[in-house]
């Protein structure tokens, strides 16, 4: 006996393997290649409840600065700590600069392509889910190793860097500086499927603005942090048209007008800037002919480290340098 599906489900059924077709293209593994050279993360599995049942890893170099800073960084879909520390050199510049290192990772149980679920409303409510638990593990590192409160900063890449929108929407108080990476404007998704037009085509402008989606979550804030949008032109995974609703998102969470901002031309592509008091609080880095990634400087990153990683990209500029600058954090 054969059976037919009313033409509904049919193309219900084969919508869903398009969508699962799409995520493998857009999420493909990374290339093999030697095993990567990179400082020893530690797994600390006792940090809080843990709601979001995250993985807590970390950096601590032997010396440090007094009253050290902490950096977070949330690592994209197929990447893991330790590949995209290998490839963009975080846990040597935090030898060298005395900082503490912490690097959340997401479990495949929660999500198969190893994504921090910043799509799902459950993930992103204050105090649950993977927030909490990334909130949980930066509380832990600050006081084992008494970080200075207001020099806590976080960025990430694709969804970390949704994430990263995600924990400064809900925590602006937490960090002092933050960096998204081919990220996405936090509240411009709400599943799998919606998260995925997003990414590919971006998403209308909610009803009074990006901004009003972040300081409706967060109306007793007394400052927010500095926040740089990076985002490649060649881009095909996130489509560069989010970092633009990223960009306009901050500006209006900022209070500062569009206008108001700095462009300059620059040998790997376009940086504009808006500052506040003479300080830099918005930056768009729109780098040339850069792909879905972390741009990194041919000399800053060895060829053997980034085979292992394919979203740490050769670049005209090295982001984590950059982030060193902005962020303050010098060498011993």
């Amino acid at each position: 006996m054969k059976f037919k599906f009313a033409p509904s489900l049919s193309r219900a059924f084969k919508s869903h393997r398009k969508i699962s077709k799409l995520i493998e293209t857009a999420l493909k593994p990374p290339r093999s290649g030697p095993p990567p050279v990179h400082f020893g993360l530690e797994e600390t599995t006792a940090f809080g409840s843990n709601p979001g049942r995250l993985v807590m890893k970390s950096y601590v170099p032997a010396r440090l600065q007094k009253d050290p800073a902490l950096v977070v960084m949330l690592h994209g879909c197929r990447q893991t700590p330790e590949s995209l520390d290998a490839a963009s050199g975080f846990s040597k510049l935090a030898k060298e600069r005395g900082f503490v290192l912490l690097y959340p990772q997401q479990r495949k149980a929660n999500n198969a392509q190893g994504c921090f679920n910043w799509f799902r409303p459950s993930a992103v409510a204050r105090d649950r889910g993977e927030l909490l638990s990334i909130k949980q593990m930066i509380e832990h590192a600050r006081k084992r190793h008494r970080i200075d409160r207001t020099r806590i900063f976080i960025g990430g890449l694709s969804a970390g860097g949704a994430m990263t929108a995600a924990l400064v929407a809900v925590y602006p108080d937490l960090f002092a500086g933050a960096a998204i990476f081919a990220g996405m404007p936090y509240g411009s998704a709400r599943d799998a499927m919606s998260a995925l037009r997003a990414m590919k085509s971006g998403v209308v402008e909610p009803a009074g603005g990006w901004g009003r989606s972040v300081t409706a979550l967060s109306s007793n804030a007394k400052s927010w942090p500095a926040v740089t949008i990076w985002h490649g032109t060649y881009d095909r995974t996130v489509h560069p048209i989010n970092a633009v609703a990223s960009v306009r998102q901050w500006l209006e969470v900022h209070g500062i007008g569009g206008a108001s901002g700095r462009l300059q031309e620059k040998p790997w592509g376009r940086l504009q800037s808006w500052k506040v008091g003479g300080t830099v609080q918005v930056a768009y880095y729109s780098v040339n002919d850069l792909g879905h990634g972390v741009p990194v400087k041919s000399g800053a990153a060895s060829k053997l480290n980034r085979a292992n990683d394919p979203f740490v990209r050769p670049s005209g500029i090295s982001a984590p340098m950059e982030l060193m600058r902005l962020w303050g954090l010098k060498r011993l």
